[in-house]
């Protein structure tokens, strides 16, 4: 028992340092890069090049036929995940309405289970919906435009 207390507690002194506020915030900038750039660099796929919102003609007919499961109209469907593909990776990197990015994110990640890709949920979609549903319950941490608009409105 002697030999185990003193492991035990440099093993407590190192989980307090790393759960404290400055470490958590790290990982969670690593975590918003993580998600945003997978969903940015899928947009990316979808636009004209040096666009951001030009669609081409070859996205539309993929959610004519690959992606014709989505409940919406093909047209609409794609501007609408083009849109969310680049605006909400960019709230996420910046860490501004960080929560709701990601719980857009997450819907956008549900959907593309439902209805675009069943099989993929243990191959990709599990992982997109834990990073989601980490920012949606943690936040952006400190190193965010959240927590600098936090800041202000305590003042």
């Amino acid at each position: 028992m002697r030999l185990i207390a003193p492991l035990l507690a440099r093993y407590d002194s190192a989980v307090r340092q790393l759960t404290g506020r400055l470490p958590e915030s790290a990982v969670l900038v690593l975590v918003r890069l993580a998600l945003g750039g997978v969903f940015w660099r899928s947009g990316q796929t979808k636009v004209e090049e040096g666009t951001w919102f030009q669609l081409t003609d070859s996205t539309y007919g993929l959610f004519r036929t690959e992606y014709a499961g989505v409940p919406l109209p093909p047209e609409l469907a794609a501007v609408m995940a083009n849109a969310a593909e680049h605006v909400l990776p960019v709230l996420l990197v910046a860490g501004l309405f960080t929560r709701g990015a990601a719980l857009g994110l997450l819907a956008m990640t549900l959907t593309i289970q439902f209805f675009v890709y069943p099989d993929a949920w243990w191959s990709e979609h599990s992982l997109w919906a834990a990073l989601a549903l980490v920012l949606a319950m943690r936040g952006a941490g400190l190193f965010s435009l959240d927590a600098l608009l936090l800041s202000f409105r305590a003042k």
